[in-house]
């Protein structure tokens, strides 16, 4: 594990200017917080975010990453706040630190969870600030380092799989081909162990047996390239296990029919003497057709470059060929990474091209399988390039269509494809496309996206665009039926039903929008009780409970009174059957029922309370309302007639007060009981003729 004083003199060798006591204080800071926390291996656990720090220095990033690496954990696993972070180590840190934390939460979720919401948050995080990710990649990779050390078997292969699944491609995605081999080679061991065990010692009977054939090979190629004038650097090496393995599954052959087992690399002093010393080689050795491929003049989407070649060396045996510059080797090997060393004083956007794809397909996934699905399309590389008619090149997946070509151009174009032309020629949507090619999108603004397209689209950018596009299309339809079936529903609530109810009911069902309800009611989501309480609640209980009620034309049952007590309803709070109720006894007044929160009970401190409730025969009360109406014609009608569908009399209506553009009434109203009268208040609310309705 890196000391203190090791980590800190690391950054200074390449950053001078860097905050010598912040990176102390983050060191600490991460020692104090773990605390006593140990790892598997029986380490302490703050030895972990230390290493990953020390990974970031090899990369020579900024003060603010390395700060990151050394915090990551505290947030998810010590007492540490994101607040707490930004106090001491400022907003950026704190950003980073958020970021990484949210990417760290995937692997301690159940499987659907982890692999949709969280991934989500990943990708989103990674568009904000690349940085997050290349932190996030540095753990992973420690992680693996010391999987073994894991007692649960199936914790480490679900530690491995998401590692082969999701980080090993997002590391060849921004050019980390050094962490993105490792990070293969070590799932390999957990996911296949007899496949790797097997071909390791194949390579390790190899290496005993060739007497030192790949360095032989290596200076024969410098030496050939040296007559012809080329000082170049030449390493050789037998390809990874899994890159083997991978091989022999894709191509189902054994061990021994993988003959380009053996791979060289050439570094020149400059990209002249790359084609030059292809040239050379191609000239002394027989190259392989189809093999080259230049990644010079068409670079891949991370950035990497270099020419590829195979050729057949002595005995027939294939070797593998990389050419490439000094600069091209350091950028290709360390990616993204490499621009934002620190020295450059360049700032990490992450907003390169594909990345911006996994945004949109993060908008576009629906649920985890279809997110996971696309994602992993846009990840795995194994392109093609092809030309629009003006000579912008687009790098695609193997297999990819017109329509491929024309979401990858833009997702309006793929949205409005109706044919193609490929090289001048018309063609079949579903034609794949070859390197090279020129295709040349026909579109129409009233065309969409066909759910027959799905049948051959290989990229998770089109996969998504189109499951998203047919999804609205028949989301369009159920809301318009949905519609119909509202209205129905509408007119069987006792109020006029107006944008302001149909807004309430949107917010009570807990939707975001009038559409939702519609296609909630459409696809059958909502019963129609449901709907018609969340438009004026209350509205659908027992209407045969609301039979001939009396108007208060026989006493009230109170428990609680002596029988034949003398009371009366007080005026000032109009208690009602179903209200909590006292009574207020005074001398000479008799007893004065009040509900429990009437403000006048207060006034009644020398007098006998007496707990009272309501018996099982009481029906009939008068409650009093206040209504805010809009000071517009038939808006009184309106309300009157909600009373009037409600079955409610009114004992007595007075306008209180006048103020354009409203007009205050309270009014007298016989109800047989508080939910009833709870159901009247609902109803104008719901109304639009209505602006504000409340019990007083």
């Amino acid at each position: 594990m890196l000391r203190q004083y090791e980590l800190v003199e690391r950054v200074l060798s390449y950053d001078p200017n860097a905050d010598e006591a912040l990176l102390n204080r983050a060191y600490v800071y991460t020692v104090q917080k773990h605390g006593t926390q140990k790892r598997a291996s029986g380490d302490p656990y703050f030895s972990h975010p230390v290493e990953v720090a020390g990974l970031m220095t090899d990369l020579q990033l900024d003060q603010e990453t390395i700060i990151t690496a050394l915090l990551h954990d505290t947030v998810e696993d010590t007492l540490a706040t994101i607040e707490d972070i930004e106090k001491h180590f400022g907003k950026e840190v704190a950003r980073l630190v958020d970021g990484v934390t949210k990417l760290s939460k995937i692997e301690a979720m159940p499987e659907d969870e982890r692999a949709a919401e969280n991934l989500r948050k990943f990708l989103l995080a990674m568009s904000e600030d690349i940085r997050v990710l290349l932190v996030k990649l540095a753990d992973r990779m420690h992680n693996m380092r010391t999987l073994h050390f894991i007692k649960k078997p199936e914790k480490r292969l679900r530690i491995a799989r998401e590692t082969m699944d999701i980080y090993a491609p997002l590391a060849e995605r921004v050019g980390m081909y050094e962490y993105m081999r490792e990070m293969q080679q070590l799932a390999f061991e957990q996911l296949e162990p007899d496949a790797y065990k097997t071909i390791t010692g194949r390579l390790e009977q190899i290496r005993m047996q060739d007497g030192g054939q790949v360095d032989a090979i290596a200076l024969a190629i410098k030496q050939a390239l040296a007559e012809a004038g080329l000082q170049v650097e030449v390493t050789g090496r037998e390809k990874h296990p899994y890159s083997i393995w991978k091989k022999m599954a894709e191509r189902h052959v054994s061990f021994e029919q993988v003959t380009d087992i053996m791979a060289f690399r050439v570094i020149t002093e400059n990209e002249a003497d790359c084609y030059a010393a292809m040239g050379v080689l191609h000239t002394v050795w027989q190259f392989i057709p189809g093999k080259f491929k230049d990644y010079i003049s068409t670079p891949k989407n991370n950035g990497y470059r270099s020419l590829h070649t195979s050729l057949i060396y002595e005995n027939s045996m294939r070797v593998e060929v990389q050419i490439r510059t000094r600069h091209m080797h350091q950028k290709n090997e360390f990616g993204l990474a490499a621009h934002w060393a620190y020295k450059q004083g360049d700032r990490p956007d992450g907003q390169v091209g594909w990345l911006r794809d996994l945004i949109e397909i993060v908008d576009a996934s629906h649920d985890a399988e279809e997110l996971l699905e696309h994602t992993r399309l846009a990840i795995y590389q194994d392109r093609i390039f092809a030309f629009t008619p003006k000579g912008a090149l687009h790098q695609l997946p193997v297999g990819s269509t017109p329509v491929d070509f024309a979401f990858a151009v833009h997702t309006d174009l793929g949205a409005q494809t109706v044919g193609a032309k490929i090289n001048g020629r018309h063609m079949p949507l579903r034609t794949p496309l070859n390197n090279g090619d020129v295709v040349e999108i026909i579109k129409s603004k009233k065309a969409a996206p066909q759910l027959s397209w799905l049948s051959f689209v290989v990229t998770g950018k089109a996969r998504a665009a189109i499951r998203r596009s047919v999804r609205l299309k028949e989301r369009e339809e159920v809301i318009e039926i949905g519609t119909k079936l509202f209205e129905d529903i509408a007119a069987r609530v006792p109020a006029k039903i107006g944008k302001k109810a149909i807004t309430d009911a949107v917010k009570r069902l807990e939707m975001s929008e009038p559409d939702d309800l519609m296609y909630a009611v459409g696809a059958a989501k909502l019963e129609d009780r449901e709907v018609m309480e969340a438009l004026v609640p209350g509205c659908t209980a027992d209407m045969e409970e609301r039979e001939d009620w009396s108007r208060q034309d026989k006493a009230i049952s109170i428990r609680g009174l002596t029988p034949g007590a003398g009371y009366h309803l007080s005026e000032c709070c109009h208690p009602v059957p179903g209200d909590r109720i006292v009574g207020l006894r005074s001398p000479g007044k008799g007893v004065e029922v009040h509900t429990i929160d009437c403000l006048q009970l207060a006034t009644g401190v020398d007098a006998d309370w007496l707990d009272l409730s309501w018996g099982k025969a009481s029906k009939g009360a008068v409650g009093h309302l206040r209504a805010t109406l809009y000071d517009r014609p038939g808006a009184l009608a309106e309300m009157a007639g909600i009373f009037g569908q409600n079955m409610a009399n009114i004992r007595a209506l007075t306008l209180s007060q006048t103020e354009h553009p409203f007009g205050v009434y309270e009014v007298d109203l016989e109800v047989q009981d508080l939910a009833h009268l709870t159901r009247i208040v609902s109803a104008l609310r719901a109304s639009d003729a209505v602006a504000q309705a409340e019990r007083i």
